[in-house]
């Protein structure tokens, strides 16, 4: 662990690799000396964190964690209520809720999780990572004391130009990043409004930037805006869907479609011997 140590409750359903490396969040890494501990960067703070027992440790002060992190990690929230209520569905999702039934979902900064998932098209979860890290490094602002650094806000990512972006090299999502962060930036696309109005209006909105279809934007919507109901679909969730829960739809799922898409998504990842 980096710094002061700060150790809070352990929250029932919280397991730290589940919810930090399913896919929903790109910015956050295991120790290599470590295994235990995590790190990561999130709202231009960097965080230390380990489940020891029935505490969380983390690297941060009580105020840091009451206005920041209770939040981003939703730990507030009763997700034995929720995993219950969504395994009550069909058999088939509460084995997959049983499976890995630490998964949260987390409440990121909306313009980073929009921007990830831009970069997240037709990328592994490795790739996108190193996308995502080096897209920090290059644009955004040192984070004091450590050596990583905070997301590029939209008006210094709309002050790029395709060039300055091909160090990246994220390939054709680079003219797709400029596009959503000038629509952010200036104002055209509101992302206040997206978080404030039903889902429906956020997947409007949303689409109007470049390179934006269903699935990211419904990833951004879940995962940035924490519209819970919202279920992203690609051909592989689909064909998770039609194998294990045929005749079902994300509608079925209710206001934590969300999660059980997480569930349902892990799961499959698990276990390639059901599709075969």
């Amino acid at each position: 662990m980096s710094g002061p140590v700060f150790a809070a409750k352990l929250p029932p359903l919280f397991d730290l690799a589940q919810t930090l490396d399913c896919g929903q969040a790109f910015r956050w890494k295991q120790s290599e000396e470590n295994p235990g501990i995590w790190y990561g960067a999130a709202y231009g703070r960097v965080l230390y964190l380990r489940a020891a027992e029935d505490s969380l440790e983390l690297s941060c002060s009580p105020e840091d964690l009451a206005s920041v992190w209770q939040d981003y990690f939703d730990l507030d929230e009763d997700y034995a209520r929720i995993r219950q209520e969504l395994s009550g569905l069909s058999p088939v999702l509460k084995e997959a809720a049983a499976f890995a039934p630490g998964i949260r979902i987390l409440r990121q900064e909306p313009w980073e999780a929009l921007c990830s998932f831009i970069m997240s098209q037709n990328n592994n979860i490795s790739r996108i990572k190193g996308l995502v890290g080096n897209f920090c490094r290059m644009f955004g602002e040192p984070i004091a004391g450590t050596d990583m650094y905070s997301f590029p806000t939209p008006q210094a990512a709309a002050s790029l130009s395709e060039e300055d972006l091909a160090p990246l090299r994220s390939g054709y999502r680079a003219p797709y990043i400029l596009d959503a962060a000038r629509k952010v930036a200036g104002g055209e696309i509101d992302l206040r409004r997206v978080m404030d109005e039903p889902p429906g209006f956020g997947r409007e909105e949303l689409r109007k930037i470049k390179g934006v279809g269903p699935k990211v934007a419904e990833c951004a919507l879940l995962y940035g805006f924490h519209k819970t109901e919202c279920f992203p679909l690609d051909v592989w969730m689909k064909r998770a869907m039609a194998r294990l829960l045929p005749g079902m739809t994300p509608e079925d799922f209710g206001p934590n479609a969300g999660l059980a898409q997480q569930y349902i998504f892990h799961y499959s990842r698990m276990h390639p011997e059901l599709f075969e």
